[in-house]
């Protein structure tokens, strides 16, 4: 009993000690106490200046009371009065800097502090090493140089201009190397502190000691030794060697004659900038723990945190560095006469949307509610218990709306025996709807997600300032929302390279949608990027009509860029092959196999505009209620998507697709073979879910923004990001200011025999395609019913109206007699051959 109470007493000790541990290194990790420490720093430093510049004004009338004495002495002298603007203290800080240590130059330690403070602020980017090297640097070289040059200008002033150091070390080198070899010094620390803070005076440096370089030449004649002969001594037969920067001169205006006679491409005033990206943080987890016996205080509770977020709007960008030759042969193959193509030059003021547009929820810092935690554990344990399932470990990782509970069961129990006790799990918690992953793929955990009774908003604005989307460098980066970690979840779509979003009405598939486009708003310049629109709704994507002249694309004879028409689908989908079919050819002719080589080809200005090379931009294809345009069109729009789908992603054309009916016959075998990325919101049954997904999960989820995103066999349960219309609005009339292109991006015009309204019905001069197919089936059939050709051809019931007209022109058919079918002139195949050889 007794070593029971000393275990039990032994156990308490050292929870408490770790969590006392806990607690400081969190406490010293706090991001509001990194920002007091700083300003605190901050106002030492300001103070510290203040202490020195005073001191050059009063250090003579103050230097008597404050000499041979210490700072506590002068502290606890109350009738002692001193002329410095910050007391005592300063008068004593600014004579010890001053005098005893770095003379005049010490004033760089205040600003120091101060950099050190705006740094624990995250205020300041600025390198530490950097900050470091030059401060010391500064100490060093100018307490030297101001004891030698002030020292002797101004011996009798009460500042000793170098302080201790710079006065010692300057008697000692003025024995060594005498006032020439000073000199020589001073001026060193003085080039050395030019070429560092501008780096164009070495190159000028260099250029100067260059054309000024002597020559070495031996004279055969006479037997005397070799003699240095300058260049302004020349003999007639020899001329000196040009030096490297004549050469470069010489091949410039060489190869501006040759490029006088080739084709002329424009050229742009700007070069392409390299965005200069901040830290990144990366928030770790803590590896599972083995655990014998299940209690509290072995239960393990893990809140992950969030995500550092960047306070600036946009990383800065900086002008790329020229690299010069080293040798005459690297120069010619290096020099790059032109500058580079910028696609940004015509909209070079555009400003990507700020971060105030963004809404901010406060729900992201709510302390973790530990009773729950720990009442769902007690649950779990014990309905696996009442089965005759023990477990060895547990652990709780808490996400935004979910936690994820993972378990170790003893050797011996099998898996499926956990996972049909799903339900089970579910009535003991009172729960919406679990879900169990047996197994974690990569652990050797088995995984019980619950919903939480207190879920959070993800905010968009919480996932587009965090430093991971950021800092991406992605083609094409969407930011869908946090994990059950929390951490944000951001893919390429260029590598997907099409996406199915598919779920039940009002389970989050619009705030989806949504959420993609404005994460490439956020990221993307209206030159590398364009949107085609397909809105049956007609309401969704009504809002990014200001953004037409920006980022949508548009046939050219269209008034609005938002499709919203079926018939102007079927050409809009047509338009898109055909620009397919364009940029390949422009591909096969620059010898390239991708978008981005062909890109950056074009950039370098390895291709000319003249022969019809353009910049690619990529195309993105949004669209929604995809159901309702398979039900109303068929064929016409499931052949377009197709191909697309299958050949477009290396030309940079890439689509997104939303369905709220998941049925086979909507999401066909061709689509899901084509749409390897799906993002499945909630749906009502299993059938649904594996006809999005190919296995269950969706129809377990809690809706509000749950869903599960599958790209392969991984699944990844994500809380969507919540972008409320108005945020949305006001990102597009941000962008919808300021200045865009003269129209929208213009597809392709295509000629399509069979979709033009304006065609005549009975006009036989321009006849659809399957005019005379639908000719032979009446015939056969000998049954004159628009639906049977609808049926056979599957086709829509307008084109399949215009051609029963055109057969009926020609004579094949009669008139329509109400609900009874057409009355079929022609009786047998022969005579309907005689008939169309003479309407060719």
């Amino acid at each position: 009993m007794a070593k029971t109470i000393k275990r039990k007493r032994k156990k308490t000790t050292a929870s408490t000690t770790r969590k006392r541990k806990t607690g400081i290194v969190n406490f010293l990790k706090n991001e509001r106490v990194h920002f007091i420490f700083g300003v605190l720093v901050a106002f030492l430093g300001i103070f510290t200046l203040l202490a020195i510049i005073s001191f050059f004004f009063t250090g003579a009338a103050d230097q008597s009371k404050v000499l041979n004495k210490s700072f506590w002495e002068l502290t606890q002298d109350k009738q002692l009065e001193v002329d410095n603007w910050t007391s005592t203290g300063g008068a004593f800080l600014a004579e010890t800097l001053v005098n005893n240590w770095f003379g005049i130059f010490s004033m760089l330690i205040p600003f120091f502090i101060v950099y050190l403070g705006l740094k624990m602020m995250k205020v300041s980017d600025f390198s530490f090493i950097k900050a470091l090297l030059i401060t010391a640097f500064g100490l060093i070289c100018g307490s030297i140089s101001s004891a030698f040059i002030f020292g002797k200008l101004f011996p009798k002033s009460h500042i000793n201009w170098g302080g201790a150091h710079g006065s010692q070390i300057e008697r000692i080198l003025e024995s060594s190397i005498g006032v020439p070899g000073m000199i020589l010094l001073i001026l060193l620390f003085i080039l050395i502190i030019v070429i560092i803070f501008r780096q164009s005076s070495m190159h000028k440096i260099q250029e100067t000691l260059i054309n000024s370089k002597p020559t070495f030449s031996t004279n055969k004649e006479s037997e005397s030794p070799i003699k240095l002969e300058f260049d302004k001594i020349n003999k007639p037969e020899e001329e000196p060697k040009p030096s490297i920067w004549k050469k470069l001169f010489a091949f410039r205006k060489k190869k501006e004659s040759e490029i006088e006679t080739e084709p002329e491409i424009t050229p742009q005033d700007k070069e392409l900038k390299t965005v200069e990206t901040p830290f990144s943080i990366k928030p770790s987890l803590q590896p599972l723990a083995k655990q014998k016996n299940i209690g509290d205080d072995d239960f393990e509770v893990i809140v992950p945190k969030d995500e550092v977020q960047i306070s600036k709007e946009k990383p800065e960008e900086k002008d790329s560095l020229v690299q010069e030759a080293d040798d005459d042969k690297e120069m010619e193959s290096d020099v790059e006469i032109l500058e580079d193509y910028d696609p940004k030059k015509d909209l070079s003021s555009f400003a990507f949307p700020t971060m105030d547009l963004l809404k901010v929820y406060n729900t992201g810092n709510k302390p973790v509610d530990m009773e729950e935690q720990n009442e769902n554990k007690d649950k779990i344990i014990s309905t696996l218990r009442n089965y005759g399932i023990e477990i060895t470990s547990i652990k709780a990782t808490v996400g935004p709306t979910i936690t994820l509970y993972e378990i170790v069961p003893q050797a011996g129990v099998r898996i499926s025996r956990i996972r049909n006790l799903e339900d089970d799990i579910a009535l003991s918690l009172s729960a919406l709807g679990i879900r169990i992953i047996a197994p974690m793929p990569g652990k050797g955990t088995i995984g019980i997600e619950v919903p939480n009774k207190d879920p959070q908003i993800v905010s968009m604005q919480s996932v587009i300032a965090s430093v991971k989307f950021q800092e991406c460098t992605f083609d094409l980066p969407v930011a869908l929302g946090k994990t059950i970690t929390n951490e944000v979840f951001i893919f390429d779509l260029a590598k997907m390279p099409h996406l199915l979003v598919a779920g039940a009405t009002g389970q989050g598939k619009s705030v989806g949608l949504n959420a993609i486009i404005t994460s490439l708003l956020y990221k993307k310049h209206p030159s590398e990027m364009k949107m085609v629109l397909i809105d049956p709704k007609m309401v969704e994507f009504n809002i990014y009509s200001t953004i037409e002249k920006h980022y949508l694309a548009k046939l050219p004879d269209e008034e609005k860029a938002i499709i919203t028409d079926v018939s102007k689908v079927t050409q809009t989908l047509n338009s898109l092959t055909k620009e397919m079919d364009d940029r390949y050819e422009l591909l096969m002719r620059a010898k390239v196999r991708a978008i981005k080589e062909y890109n950056e080809k074009f950039i370098k200005r390895r291709l000319n505009p003249k022969n019809g090379h353009r910049y690619l931009p990529y195309i993105v294809v949004v669209i929604d209620e995809f159901g309702d345009l398979i039900m109303t069109a068929g064929k016409e729009i499931e052949m377009p998507i197709a191909r697309i789908a299958q050949k477009a992603r290396a030309v940079g054309m890439h689509m997104v697709i939303a369905t709220q009916r998941p049925t086979t016959n909507i999401i066909t075998g061709t689509i899901k073979a084509n749409f390897p990325a799906r993002m499945a919101f909630r749906v009502t049954s299993q059938i649904d879910s594996r006809t999005i997904l190919d296995s269950t999960g969706a129809n377990q989820l809690i809706g509000r923004g749950d869903m599960l995103f599958s790209q392969g066999s991984n699944l990844v349960r994500i809380q969507c990001a919540f972008v409320d219309t108005p945020e949305v609005e006001e990102i597009s009339q941000y962008i919808g200011k300021q200045q865009g292109y003269e129209s929208a991006f213009a597809l392709p015009e295509v000629i399509i025999d069979t979709g033009d309204d304006k065609l005549r019905a009975d006009d036989l001069s321009e006849k659809d395609v399957l005019f005379e197919e639908a000719a032979r089936l009446i015939v056969v059939h000998q049954q004159g019913s628009t639906s049977l050709i609808q049926r056979k051809f599957s086709i829509g019931y307008n084109r399949a109206g215009r051609l029963m007209d055109q057969i009926e022109a020609a004579g094949i058919v009669g008139p329509a007699q109400g609900s009874k079918p057409r009355d079929v002139y022609i009786q047998d195949e022969y005579s309907l051959e005689k008939l169309l050889d003479s309407l060719r």
